[in-house]
């Protein structure tokens, strides 16, 4: 088995690289989706949640209002820290237990988002980068996910700098090209995992 670390900052485009890489075969293990599910209706996640940052982040149906719940950790670093460490203890137990049902043979994609900021890449065989210019990620945010260019900017200076990423990276995926180019490239990559996973396996 090799263990992938997948990362890049918020509007790079590396959900697009995470689906690209699971067409090639790739088992996919998404902390963002698991971050949903450990704080569902019902969960423990859910109500330590609530314990913090009082019942103004529900919605109406009960579940996380994550708009709201996002718009009060992005501006205070300490309620950041607060909320992280409810979330990401699930999280990593919920993607360890995800990694073990794998096959051995599996090149296993952890797509983590904070994975620079936690120091989370010596828990992987690699680690692989999206990256992309600030001024592309700030103009996707702002033109394909509806965010305001306020809150958008707040959110990439939330998370670790573009240079703290590239450090990190064994492998880096450029994502300011056009989808083409970025096929082209995620194929290559995954040849090279698919040697890479072989020689582990030697």
């Amino acid at each position: 088995m090799l263990k992938v670390g997948l990362t890049g900052g918020i509007g790079v485009g590396k959900s697009e690289v995470s689906r690209l890489l699971v067409d090639c075969g790739a088992v996919l293990i998404d902390a963002d989706r698991i971050a949903r599910e450990v704080v569902a209706p019902g969960t423990p996640g859910l109500a330590a949640i609530v314990d913090a940052f009082g019942e103004d982040v529900l919605a109406e149906d009960g579940s996380l209002d994550r708009p709201k719940l996002g718009s009060i950790v992005f501006a205070d670093a300490e309620k950041l820290a607060v909320l992280n460490s409810i979330v990401h203890p699930l999280v990593g137990a919920r993607s360890r237990e995800l990694e073990e049902a794998a096959s051995e043979d599996s090149v296993v994609v952890h797509d983590v988002p904070l994975l620079a900021e936690n120091g989370l890449a010596r828990l992987y065989d690699l680690v692989i980068v999206v990256d992309a210019r600030p001024e592309t990620q700030l103009d996707r945010l702002v033109r394909l996910r509806g965010m305001t260019e306020e809150d958008a900017r707040a959110r990439m200076a939330a998370q670790a700098t573009r240079e703290k990423r590239l450090e990190i990276a064994d492998i880096v995926i450029d994502n300011d090209v056009p989808l083409e180019a970025l096929e082209r490239r995620v194929r290559d990559v995954w040849a090279d995992l698919v040697r890479r996973a072989h020689g582990t396996l030697e």
